[in-house]
């Protein structure tokens, strides 16, 4: 049942409600609104990356470790639950350098999708998913295991969606190979509603080292 719940949409409800009354107070401190990195229609899915040759999927390890060079993102990720209403937890609001995995899902490497997220902000700055937004289609995301292996995914696509318009299916959805989704906050931000978007980047997996 968490599975299903997971693909239902949670994962963007959960991101978003984690902590839409805080995230974003930095921005609009100081007298101006600074938004994040957004994604250019150049790098929305065309069809034409994807269907790259396949690679053996990894054995389950639990990811520890997340680090996106493009960015500078080098964080640890912590194992997230369910709340009381089905949704994922988001990574704690007070930690700005951490993203987090749903204990029960796919690992990444896994064949299927797996699912890391983070903040993109905290009431005291960028968070460690601010620059989600400026990855680029070939850009390489590292995700380390407790078995010490790790494994790379090449970046497909990067796509900004509304919350009311979330795209469940083909952001949860479970492929042949080994897919990978990192999704933050994203879009227009207000103190009343919070992001109004979910930043999501799409990956595969291209190589692995155990």
């Amino acid at each position: 049942m968490a599975g299903r719940q997971l693909v239902s949409g949670s994962w963007a409800g959960a991101v978003l409600a984690g902590g839409a009354l805080v995230l974003g107070a930095w921005l609009l401190g100081g007298g101006g609104l600074v938004l994040p990195p957004a994604p250019g229609a150049a790098q929305a899915m065309d069809g034409a990356t994807s269907a790259a040759l396949l690679v053996p999927p990894r054995e389950r390890a639990v990811p520890t470790r997340v680090r996106i060079p493009a960015i500078g993102v080098d964080a640890p990720v912590a194992r997230l639950g369910l709340d009381g209403g089905g949704r994922l937890e988001a990574p704690a609001v007070r930690e700005r350098n951490l993203a987090g995995w749903y204990r029960d899902g796919i690992t990444p490497g896994q064949r299927g999708t797996a699912i890391l997220a983070g903040h993109v902000d905290t009431a005291e700055g960028p968070a460690v998913f601010y620059r989600l937004g400026a990855l680029r289609k070939g850009d390489q995301v590292e995700v380390e295991g407790e078995d010490r292996g790790t494994g790379w995914f090449v970046v497909d696509a990067v796509e900004s969606f509304a919350k009311r318009d979330f795209p469940d299916t083909r952001v949860y959805g479970q492929g042949r190979d080994s897919q990978l989704r990192l999704i933050t906050c994203g879009g227009d931000y207000s103190a009343a509603q919070g992001w109004e978007a979910n930043v999501v980047v799409f990956a595969h997996l291209v190589r692995s080292v155990t």
